[in-house]
Formats: structure tokens, C-alpha cells, sequence
């Protein structure tokens, strides 16, 4: 039964008996896994604070052949999105680690993918703001799954010179590409319809972004 030890982001968690959880995490090397982590539901557990959505951590776990679930051993927290000042910031955290979810495949490795989560926790950390920064990775993100159409004709003018600078910049220079609120929500209406057909369902982390949207 080899350990492995790997860059991870945590992407969800679930219960998992009266004292475990079920982890979801993208590695670097060896794409996304499932493990369990012994109680990690526990008020002195050695993973407190390690399982957040989008913390950055690295993970050892033993994997056995022919098992869907891997055994986590430990996970030290490297960046965590608890650590944001910017409430905002935090919702938004849940709605990244969802989106690479649904699109990252099981022990596929795609290093592509972990970088555009792992570089959302650099702009975020460095205080890029928030609806941009989503725009961004919603464009990036269906980019590389192949599934962004030519928009030509479809967008005014303004989205199609966002989405043009978007491929030029970092994520945390996104916030000086000039982007109207009318820009960067028509922007937000042609990617969640996408990402809703290709993912036939509606995202779990769409009502909270709705409720940050009331009390701003």
C-alpha cells in the first residue's frame, strides 16, 4: 500500500460517520482524489483548519488498488482562504472549488487546472476584486476544458475586449482591465449559461453568491 504525498487543493467535504470525512482534493501530479480523513470531525482533530474549500495544502495518503476512496494520513494547510479579510472574497472561495470539481476527473492528471485554482488564492490573497476575478476564471476555465465558443456577434464590443485582455494578464492584474458592471454581468449570464448546459445542473454555490449579491 504506497503513500504518496502531493500538492493538493481541497475542493469539498462530507460526512462521513459520526466522526470522519469524505475529502475531495485536486492534486498536481495525479488529479483529483477522494479519501477519508479519521476524525476529522473531531474538536482536536489533526486536520482542523487543513479542509476548507480551496485551501491550498499538501496531503500524504496511502492508496490501495482497486479502491475509489484513499486513506488520508495528513494535511498540512500551506494557503488558506479562512485568512481572507474580504468577505466577499470567502464566498466566492466556494464557488471556484465547485466549478474545478465538476470539471476536474478522477486521478486525471491536469496540471492546468490545478494552476488556475491554485492562482485564484494568489489574486484573492492580493485583493483582486472579486466579480473580474470570477469572470476571468470562468472564461480560463472553459477555455481549457474546450468548450468557450467563438463570441463574435454575440457580445458587445466591451465583453469581447475584456475577455481579449483576459488572456494577457495575471489573475491578479485582472481588476485594472476595464469592465463596466453591465460588461461583467452579460459576461456572467453567457458563462453560467455554459456552464449549465455542459454541466446539465445548476451550481450548488449560486444561491450563496445570490446572497452576497442582497447585502451589497
Amino acid at each position: 500500500m504506497p503513500l504518496y504525498t502531493a500538492d493538493a487543493l481541497v475542493l469539498r467535504t462530507y460526512k462521513l460517520g459520526e466522526a470522519d470525512r469524505i475529502v475531495v482534493f485536486l492534486t498536481r501530479d495525479r488529479g483529483k482524489k477522494r479519501g477519508v480523513a479519521k476524525g476529522a470531525r473531531r474538536a482536536r482533530s489533526r486536520f482542523t483548519g487543513a479542509l476548507e474549500p480551496l485551501t491550498e495544502v499538501q496531503v500524504a495518503y496511502f492508496e490501495k488498488e482497486r479502491r475509489e476512496l484513499v486513506g488520508l494520513n495528513y494535511a498540512e494547510t500551506r494557503r488558506s482562504p479562512l485568512k481572507f479579510d474580504n468577505q466577499d472574497a470567502l464566498g466566492y472561495v466556494s464557488y471556484f472549488a465547485e466549478l474545478l470539481d465538476e470539471w476536474a476527473q478522477e486521478a486525471d492528471a491536469d496540471d492546468r487546472l490545478f494552476r488556475l485554482g491554485a492562482s485564484m488564492l494568489d489574486a484573492l490573497s492580493a485583493g483582486a476584486p472579486v466579480e473580474p476575478l470570477a469572470r476571468y476564471f470562468e472564461c480560463w476555465l472553459l477555455r481549457l476544458q474546450g468548450v468557450y465558443p467563438e463570441a463574435r456577434g454575440t457580445l458587445s464590443d466591451e465583453a469581447m475586449a475584456f475577455l481579449a485582455a483576459s488572456r494577457t494578464v495575471t489573475p491578479q492584474q485582472v481588476g485594472a482591465v476595464p469592465a463596466s458592471r453591465a460588461v461583467l454581468k452579460e459576461l456572467e449570464q453567457v458563462h453560467r449559461a455554459l456552464i449549465t448546459m455542459h454541466l446539465e445542473k445548476n451550481l450548488k454555490s449560486d444561491r450563496v453568491l445570490r446572497d452576497l449579491r442582497k447585502h451589497n
